[in-house]
């Protein structure tokens, strides 16, 4: 009988034991985000974004640890970049998925100015090394430039606002495949977008740039996902949806100009879905 409560006394000191260090580990793991966060190397203009992005909240949703292998698809400017990247620098592997480079041939406008922004971006991570550590860089150019020749290769593969433009030139599903293909089988999928008015189970409405968040639920499903958790983090009551340049008219474009700007700076960024999807284990 002695031996036996010695034994069930060891095993609850084990128990404990691994309880503490899980803690502790996640406290570690917290507070390096929360350094990524406050970094001298973000710019006052982008910590001025952090009440409506709640990337602390986001990410941890999303579940990013140090020692992941994580791919950011078009991160345009970096805004998420510059958080990613020091955290996950020492431990794991920040690989992103920008636009695709200009050599010349690009004739639409809108792409010509994202292969700026994906320039810029990549001179940027090799001028500071001591902050970005070793990123990896890839193009992505749907619908002809996805594959990254990386299947099962990353534990976490996050979009932030980007649905909407792969759905508006048709090959969101397309796109939502190729991202199965590159996570590791129990790897998750996080996306941020902005969220249309739902006015019924079948139907919704918002002007442009907004996806409704159970189609996109239905496309990343087609796709093999399987949507493990959904959040309000990056909800905003205020965004009526309503303007004349859609989710545009909002900041930080304001591409009314100053036409009832004090309105749309007082209602903030939009109003997102925030949604974790898993890839299955067995096919």
């Amino acid at each position: 009988m002695l031996k036996n409560l010695t034994t069930v006394h060891r095993s609850v000191k084990l128990l404990g034991l691994m309880a503490w260090c899980a803690c502790a580990t996640f406290a570690t793991s917290a507070n390096e985000l929360t350094q990524a966060i406050d970094s001298k190397y973000r710019s006052v203009a982008d910590r001025q974004r952090d009440q409506y992005r709640h990337p602390a909240e986001t990410l941890s949703f999303f579940g990013l640890k140090p020692d992941m292998s994580v791919l950011e698809v078009w991160p345009a400017r970096g805004w998420y970049t510059e958080i990613l990247a020091p955290y996950l620098k020492d431990k794991g592997q920040l690989t992103i998925a920008n636009f695709r480079q200009n050599d010349g041939s690009m004739e639409d406008e809108r792409k010509i100015f994202w292969a700026r922004l994906a320039t810029k971006l990549k001179k940027d991570i090799e001028k500071q090394p001591e902050h970005y550590g070793a990123v990896r860089v890839e193009q992505f150019d749907p619908p002809g430039l996805m594959q990254l020749q990386q299947v099962n290769q990353f534990d976490l593969v996050l979009s932030f606002r980007n649905s909407h433009i792969w759905n508006e030139e048709g090959y969101l599903l397309d796109v939502y495949r190729a991202l199965f293909d590159m996570l590791k089988p129990g790897g998750t999928l996080g996306l941020v977008e902005h969220r249309s008015s739902r006015l019924s189970e079948i139907s919704s409405r918002a002007g442009e740039g907004y996806l409704d968040e159970y189609y996109v639920i239905s496309v990343a499903q087609q796709a093999g996902f399987i949507l493990a958790e959904r959040s309000e983090i990056n909800a905003n009551i205020n965004d009526t949806k309503d303007y004349p340049k859609g989710v545009y008219a909002l900041p930080p474009t304001i591409a009314m100009g100053m036409q009832d700007k004090a309105r749309y700076l007082a209602i903030g960024e939009s109003d997102r879905m925030t949604l974790k999807f898993t890839k299955p284990l067995q096919p």
